[in-house]
């Protein structure tokens, strides 16, 4: 019972509490066009009708959480996952790009982060132009990525991976070389008195040590994959939850589009929890469990 007031109560409060703010947010947002269509037909609503109208628009600004909820459970589970209503049809195109560009961008941060740390002239040349990588904003980038690769005949797939790996790399690169530096000097010396070699300084000593930097940094950069993967798939409109948004936006199905939002949600947190799970049995193998 204790562990029900302390743990889940304080969860469901907050989630009460921002459903609440959801209702009253989607009334007032959807109450202008009730008063408008009012208006045109010379008749004063009451404030009960005005109300129930602004929770069942089809095409509200806002959508009350109940409509979401309808449009999420018809999407993903009234829908063939063959179908292209299917918010789980999209949710593959785009959990695919995902995981792929994250590799990528994992693979590239690790590569990077070790030689930064190995190599000085690594580290005052390639560490800058890494972080000034990431003040080009991904909107403006991700389209001229997919126009060049689009022109060597490279489409599909790989374009939006390249993208999620852009956004993803950046925090391995940083946790990784942070992770990597943090062996303090005495144990660093410990190692050179046994006379050990960099390959085994670094397998024995540096990485076992970088594995909790590693794993907060692949927590950020398996969220900011997924992003990329997203934001990727809005130019091309070939699937996707990115798609969907976009598509949603055109036609005004603002429904639809929370939908597809929450779906992305979900998917993220779902890759999230299972970086969490693997690092949890990572860690508990080198003896660093919390």
């Amino acid at each position: 019972m204790n562990w029900i007031r302390t743990h889940v109560w304080p969860i469901v409060a907050v989630l009460l509490a921002l459903i609440v703010v959801w209702y009253v947010a989607a009334a007032w947002m959807n109450s202008q066009w009730t008063l408008d269509q009012a208006a045109r037909a010379q008749t004063t609503p009451s404030f009960g009708e005005i109300v129930a109208d602004t929770m069942a628009q089809e095409r509200p600004k806002l959508p009350a959480p109940h409509q979401v909820a309808y449009s999420f459970y018809d999407l993903v589970f009234d829908k063939k996952i063959t179908s292209r209503r299917s918010l789980v049809y999209h949710a593959w195109i785009t959990l695919s790009a995902t995981l792929l560009g994250f590799a990528i961008g994992t693979g590239l941060g690790i590569a990077l982060a070790l030689g930064i740390v190995h190599n000085r002239a690594m580290d005052q040349s390639v560490m800058p132009w890494a972080i000034a990588s990431q003040t080009i904003p991904i909107l403006a980038i991700a389209p001229m990525i997919i126009v060049v690769l689009n022109s060597i005949g490279i489409s599909g797939l790989i374009p939006k991976a390249i993208i999620s790996a852009y956004l993803s790399f950046f925090p391995v690169v940083v946790g990784m070389v942070a992770g990597l530096r943090s062996p303090d000097s005495m144990q660093m010396d410990l190692l050179k008195t046994y006379n050990a070699s960099p390959v085994q300084v670094l397998f024995k000593l540096r990485l076992p040590a970088s594995m909790p930097f590693l794993f907060a940094s692949l927590k950020v950069g398996i969220a900011a994959a997924l992003v990329g993967a997203v934001v990727g798939e809005l130019p091309v409109q070939q699937g996707g939850l990115g798609a969907r948004l976009l598509g949603g936006s055109y036609y005004g199905q603002t429904i639809q589009m929370w939908a597809a939002l929450f779906m992305a949600a979900i998917l993220a947190a779902i890759l999230v929890f299972t970086v969490a799970r693997i690092e949890s049995g990572v860690l508990k193998r080198l003896g660093m469990a919390r």
